[in-house]
């Protein structure tokens, strides 16, 4: 007899993107930041061996104090964890009943399903259209919304506008995976002040470099942000990671220049590609959602590179196998790239 759950030895675990051991793999695959974080993140490392002994705080204050100041939210809107992936975690146990449903749209984060077959409620996802736009019809009703914006893989945005009108007339919880918020022209934090049932989270892994440490934040209706509370680890972030979290967020002009940065080594390579014939939805996040030439396929330019030591990301499914996804790297690793192209 089986002591596993029936519904977790049927599902399928998630899948991370590839981290290669070859140092001389240039890797731009899992939309890491290619540059250090903040040097006052180690700064405020120092001297932090002698609070070892000690457990971190678990409502971790000073660090979702400076969250708070930076978005200007009360503290009682604001949750952090283990990454964001703690955090929509939390949100499938907190606001979807047993025989609840969750939706997001396809394709995107590849967490979110896997998130429901854990949760073993009914799924629901929404597909795009052929050209990866919103198309979430009107009638469209479940306890859990899971929407990345930009998206990803693609890269593209939904329009504010479209998204609150979405969160006024949807009756369960919406939200909103702002990864890439900081290479965007515009965010949705400023909707959880209208609406009730939203939720915004953001990560310290894209913007902030500071991946390694898993450490995500969400912002929301202070009720929904108690019931989260209720059901998260008792030390869900470790000492040196809200330390250093509160570091980074309270250096915002660094973040601010080295997202900068990204974008405008995005923006060059966008061009670059566009002039070998290949195909780009303008990007919002820091990596570009791309279609290789005719006859050359997604499949083959994947493999074609990792044989020169590059590694992109491939989706294989049917939605997104002609296209590749490219993080954005430095200048000098993106022309590395473009010389592997050619």
């Amino acid at each position: 007899m089986s002591r596993i759950r029936k519904s977790v030895e049927a599902m399928q675990g998630y899948v991370p993107g590839e981290q290669p051991k070859d140092p001389e793999i240039l890797k731009l695959n899992t939309n890491e930041n290619p540059y250090p974080p903040s040097p006052k993140v180690a700064e405020a490392l120092v001297g932090a061996s002698e609070r070892f002994r000690l457990y971190p705080d678990p409502v971790c204050m000073k660090l979702r104090e400076a969250i708070a100041e930076l978005h200007g939210v009360t503290v009682d809107q604001v949750i952090a964890g283990n990454g964001s992936d703690e955090t929509l975690a939390l949100c499938t146990r907190a606001f979807v009943e047993n025989n609840g449903s969750i939706g997001w749209l396809e394709p995107s984060y590849s967490l979110y399903p896997i998130l429901s077959d854990i949760a073993d409620v009914e799924t629901r996802p929404v597909p795009l259209t052929p050209d990866f736009k919103w198309a979430v019809p009107d009638e469209f009703e479940s306890d859990l919304f899971f929407l990345t914006n930009p998206n990803a893989p693609t890269g593209m945005m939904v329009e504010k506008g479209t998204l609150l009108a979405f969160c006024q007339r949807f009756p369960g919880v919406v939200v909103i995976d702002e990864a890439y918020a900081d290479f965007a022209p515009d965010n949705c934090m400023d909707l959880v002040d209208q609406v009730d049932n939203l939720i915004v989270m953001r990560t310290f892994s894209k913007s902030y470099g500071l991946a390694g440490l898993r450490v995500g934040y969400a912002v929301g209706a202070p009720k929904l942000i108690e019931a989260m509370y209720k059901i998260k680890d008792s030390y869900n972030l470790n000492l040196l990671t809200q330390l250093a979290a509160e570091a980074a967020i309270r250096d915002d002009a660094y973040k601010r220049a080295t997202a900068d940065k990204i974008m405008a080594t995005r923006e060059r390579t966008a061009a670059a590609l566009r002039e070998r014939g290949w195909h780009l939805e303008d990007s919002h996040t820091n990596f570009l959602w791309a279609k290789p030439p005719a006859p050359a396929t997604a499949a083959q330019v994947f493999a074609a590179l990792r044989k020169q030591k590059i590694v992109v990301r491939y989706f294989p499914a049917p939605a997104t196998s002609a296209f590749i996804r490219i993080t954005i790297g430095t200048d000098a690793q993106m022309d590395r790239f473009l010389a592997a192209l050619t």
